[in-house]
């Protein structure tokens, strides 16, 4: 082969790496180079995540008043009462995805409705958190990895932890914002604010 055609050949390879999509070329650069093993425990932060925000749901429906349960900001829109039993409802929903079984008489279209009563919505955050806490629990580290067809070609059952984290947070967000339009400072706030100024008087 003359220098010519060697020449030819090089700057046809050439370019046509060049013309590669940027995020391709570091995609592979990426994965071509990353041979650890993966060191993220997805099962322990996803609890510890969990229990986190379950505890300021908890938290912030006790501060919510009795009368305020029913409040909602529009009319197409969920009450108080509805959002936390939206959340305990979903816990159910969702990792029933994997398997889960749901408890016995538990109706997901009347259960946002079912009550608007403080003492027991209060009561079913805490019983679809025990819930989920041993459903999680009884999910091996190799489990969370099990292909999950039914979500997709490429999903596990990690996905549908993932999914309930994502969705935690999501209504935990939508019921400060609740409290906030009603002039309710999420408890933790209180108790950060408390601990600043207590700080700060020290100095």
């Amino acid at each position: 082969m003359n220098r010519l055609l060697w020449t030819a050949v090089f700057l046809a390879v050439s370019l046509s790496a060049w013309a590669k999509p940027r995020a391709e070329q570091n995609t592979e650069a990426a994965s071509a180079a990353d041979h650890t093993a993966p060191s993220y425990d997805m099962k322990a932060q996803s609890l510890v995540d969990l229990a986190a925000v379950q505890k300021k749901f908890v938290e912030l429906a006790d501060a919510v008043p009795a009368d305020k349960f029913t409040w909602r900001p529009s009319a197409d829109s969920r009450s108080f009462a509805e959002v936390f039993l939206h959340v305990a409802g979903e816990r159910y929903g969702i990792l029933g995805l994997m398997g889960a079984p749901k408890p016995e008489g538990f109706d997901g279209k009347t259960f946002e409705k079912s009550t608007t009563d403080k003492a027991r919505i209060i009561a079913e955050l805490k019983k679809s958190w025990a819930f989920s806490e041993k459903t999680i629990h009884g999910i091996s580290n190799a489990d969370f990895a099990k292909p999950l067809p039914k979500l997709g070609p490429q999903a596990n059952e990690g996905d549908v932890i993932y999914i309930l984290v994502a969705d935690a947070h999501e209504h935990l967000g939508q019921v400060v914002a609740y409290a906030r339009e009603n002039g309710i400072v999420p408890p933790w706030t209180v108790q950060a604010r408390k601990q600043a100024e207590k700080k700060a008087g020290q100095k």
